[in-house]
């Protein structure tokens, strides 16, 4: 063990309240939008992690001015969410005018950033270069290239790879394009946010299944929140064609940030494995984000559920059963789920998740590594994986630089003992106060 790795404390029954962190999804999404709209827009209580800070950082670079104010970044999940601190990011949109005619931007490796800003920075007139770290240099992004070149705009990758660096611009006229929606909904999210600002009508049509699909209603519904809209064909979570038309642009807003349900779990799945109860504040209840869904299979798990106006709470069964689960539409809760039900009487099976070999790193692959790692016995499938529950043990975690390996695998050592995370800081991407929140909350008398 070095100094930079994290022992986790063994704990027993956890109850306490927390407060969840800004939305990653709901931040990046009204970033963009604010970007294309004409004016002034403000977001408060935004998640400012590595993420949304490597795209707040791409706005500025090409001229969009994104200020952050209110607090830093460290302090962007402090329970004071009601708080003069609390950050707020103003942007001064352009009205769908990129004003840079050229420009390098570096993104690590953040998926979403990478995938938004493509897409916006079609739309400028100019030449812009995007490129990330060596994973994001491994990641996909040629079904989106190919899609933008449809509505008329310049896109190609670099080394000719399909994969980043990616040069892009020349202006997106519109028209109908196809999208193979197997991969990744973040390019339909990426084509959608931008369309608004596109000079014509854009329809994009979506061949196979499209997974990930909550994540693509919460697009829409932050564009609604910025006056755009999205008709989807046919109506309802069928639809095969999206159509953004002109007439309907962007216009300013202020806007307050929901909680994430993503980070939420980490503390959700510590009242399932602890036999505790945890509420998390923050939340709404009728969110569109995918996530919200993962209390669900905590139910069926075995565990108790409470919604609140503004919060969830969830209490860990005496006895947790293994279940079947399509992850489909909510793949980030998977290292979450899968850590859960290590501790589950019989086997559970997680499926649609293919995509989740291109995500931070393969992490079907990761998990199940570092499930066998503590002792379990987990198998990798061609869309998912198994996990059979036996006696875990302590050991040294992996987490291959991915924030959500780090977070869900501390789960597992507040019951087992000897478990360390190596590289802990990987959080940063999401959620910078997670190790503070858990610790705070596991040091909480029951």
């Amino acid at each position: 063990m070095t100094s930079a790795d994290r022992p986790i404390a063994v704990s027993g029954p956890i109850r306490g309240r927390v407060t969840a962190p800004p939305s990653k999804s709901v931040t990046q999404r009204a970033l963009i939008a604010a970007a294309l709209a004409p004016g002034r827009s403000t977001l408060r209580n935004p998640l400012l992690s590595d993420d949304p800070l490597h795209l707040i950082g791409g706005l500025n670079l090409v001229g969009i001015a994104a200020k952050v104010g209110g607090a830093s970044a460290a302090r962007s999940s402090d329970p004071a969410r009601s708080s003069a601190a609390a950050p707020v990011v103003t942007v001064e949109g352009r009205g769908g005018e990129i004003p840079a005619t050229g420009g390098a931007i570096a993104v690590g490796n953040a998926g979403t950033a990478m995938r938004f800003l493509t897409a916006l920075l079609a739309l400028g007139r100019g030449d812009y270069i995007l490129d990330g770290d060596a994973r994001m240099r491994q990641r996909p992004i040629e079904d989106l290239l190919v899609a933008l070149r449809a509505l008329g705009g310049r896109a190609e990758a670099v080394n000719g790879n399909g994969c980043p660096p990616v040069r892009v611009g020349g202006g997106l006229r519109g028209g109908s394009a196809r999208l193979r929606g197997d991969k990744s909904s973040q390019y339909l999210s990426a084509i959608l946010l931008a369309a608004p600002a596109a000079g014509g009508a854009v329809r994009v049509e979506i061949e196979g299944d499209l997974v990930s699909r909550p994540y693509v209603d919460l697009t829409i519904d932050v564009m609604r929140r910025f006056g755009a809209e999205v008709q989807a064909s046919p109506p309802g979570p069928q639809a095969r064609a999206f159509a953004v038309t002109p007439g309907r642009a962007y216009a300013p807003r202020d806007l307050a940030i929901e909680g994430d349900y993503s980070s939420a779990s980490y503390f959700f799945a510590a009242a399932a494995v602890t036999g505790g109860r945890v509420r998390v504040d923050g939340l709404d209840p009728k969110s569109a984000q995918g996530d919200a869904r993962f209390v669900t299979l905590l139910e069926a798990i075995g565990c108790r559920v409470e919604k609140g106006s503004d919060s969830v709470t969830v209490e860990g069964g005496s006895r947790l059963r293994g279940l079947e689960a399509d992850c489909g539409a909510m793949p980030d809760i998977v290292p979450t789920l899968a850590v859960v039900a290590c501790f589950a009487a019989g086997t559970t099976r997680i499926t649609g998740v293919p995509h989740l070999r291109i995500k931070e790193t393969d992490r079907i692959a990761a998990l199940v590594a570092e499930i066998n790692r503590l002792g379990g016995d987990a198998t990798a499938e061609p869309d998912g994986l198994s996990i059979h529950p036996r006696p875990l043990r302590g050991a040294s975690i992996e987490t291959y630089n991915d924030h959500r390996m780090a977070m869900a695998l501390a789960v597992a050592g507040l019951r087992v003992p000897g478990v360390v995370i190596r590289n802990p800081a990987c959080v940063s991407k999401s959620f910078p106060q997670f190790w503070t929140q858990l610790d705070d909350l596991v040091a909480r008398p029951a």
